[in-house]
């Protein structure tokens, strides 16, 4: 596994491949909603220290939480992340920082993020603290454009892994495995990994005929999972030769969820874990998730501050207790996996360790913030799609 992904420096646009237009977040977060309605696992409750922090941290800190107190009580996220994985965040956020009385996050596309905050910024008018997205490629466009963030360094990276930081001033909010998804009403065999679900349906072809989901390769976080997982194994293309003429594209994984539930499509696979958890909680047995025995990619979320966030010091506050064992905890409270070492797998709490354990430290794949040149990604993409029953 990577520890340390390369970073990504110069001046570049972000490619016009990765632009693609918002969608609109309610039926992803309705349906996760409808899903969850209490019926899941409880996390146990996180214990929160309002306004301390750490001692590992400076001595001066207390001067950054008093500028935050001084500026709007206000913070504005963009994020491709859905309001139910937030919740313990922002709740327990607010709970250390009572000051803090508004937190706006759009739920954008994974790509749309960086596209809205590069027009705004053009225009003089940029309202975002902070962007938190896991589309890896276009993290790594971006980085790569004037002045992309806010340069900090959080005092919560001495006590977390190499991976925690990305790229230059982007960290982990959390690490999300990719599962493979499907309907156990409908499917009578279950799959256990990628070249499983290739012996599935290569015994039954029409079967499986279009009812196969995974990530469209024409979007960053589809491109990256996918990649990621044909890089780390290679020769997994003979299965892929045997699931993709049976496999439609999507571009959002609560699609991918509703329809698999609904049984539209039979089996989803590099379906992010984040939107698939609560859906398992409330599904009664029909859906359900495994990590691919075969090879687990495993795709960080990054986040980091907008090099004008009219919040900077609130941004800061919110960064630093994101990484904290506070925010650790919420964030696997979240559906969202922890990858802190002190914050450990319990009911209603997922975590990286979780993952390991399952599928072995050798299988499983860690997607970095690398920037793929534009003649590999047009040739990953066109190999791809050429084999799609579509």
């Amino acid at each position: 596994m990577s520890e340390s992904p390369s970073r990504a420096h110069g001046s570049r646009s972000i490619h016009p491949r990765w632009m693609s237009t918002a969608v609109a977040a309610i039926a992803t977060v309705g349906l996760l909603a409808g899903c969850s309605s209490g019926s899941g696992p409880t996390a146990p409750e996180n214990e929160i220290s309002e306004g301390e922090v750490p001692d590992y941290y400076p001595a001066d800190y207390a001067s950054i939480i008093e500028a935050a107190e001084a500026e709007s009580g206000e913070l504005n996220i963009y994020s491709n992340t859905d309001q139910e994985n937030w919740a313990p965040i922002f709740r327990d956020f607010q709970k250390k920082y009572p000051f803090v009385e508004t937190i706006n996050a759009n739920n954008l596309d994974s790509d749309e993020v960086f596209q809205r905050q590069l027009s705004e910024s053009a225009t003089g008018n940029a309202p975002a603290d902070v962007l938190v997205s896991n589309a890896a490629q276009a993290w790594a466009e971006y980085s790569g454009t004037d002045n992309p963030l806010l340069e900090y360094s959080s005092p919560e990276l001495s006590e977390l892994p190499d991976f925690a930081t990305l790229l230059p001033n982007v960290y982990s909010l959390s690490l999300d495995p990719m599962t493979i998804a499907y309907n156990t009403a409908v499917m009578s065999e279950a799959p256990t990994g990628i070249g499983s679900l290739a012996e599935i349906v290569a015994a039954d072809p029409e079967t499986y005929k279009g009812k196969i989901t995974t990530r469209d390769v024409n979007g960053a976080f589809g491109f990256t999972v996918s990649r990621a997982f044909t890089e780390a194994k290679p020769d997994a293309w003979a299965d892929l030769e045997e699931i993709l003429p049976n496999a439609l594209p999507e571009t959002s994984s609560g699609t991918q969820g509703e329809k698999i539930l609904a049984g539209e499509y039979l089996a989803g696979f590099f379906i992010s874990a984040a939107p698939a958890y609560p859906i398992v909680d409330s599904s009664g047995g029909i859906f359900e998730v495994v990590f691919p025995e075969d090879g687990t990619v495993v795709l960080p979320r990054g986040m980091g501050i907008t090099p004008e966030a009219p919040n900077v010091n609130t941004a800061k506050l919110f960064v630093d207790f994101v990484m904290s064992e506070e925010g650790q905890n919420a964030v696997a409270e979240g559906g969202l996996t922890s990858y802190r070492d002190s914050v450990e797998a319990a009911e209603g709490l997922h975590t990286y360790q979780e993952v390991v354990d399952t599928v072995g430290e050798d299988n499983v794949i860690f997607a970095g913030y690398d920037l793929v040149p534009e003649d590999e990604v047009s040739a990953f993409i066109e190999k791809w799609d050429g084999l799609l029953g579509r």
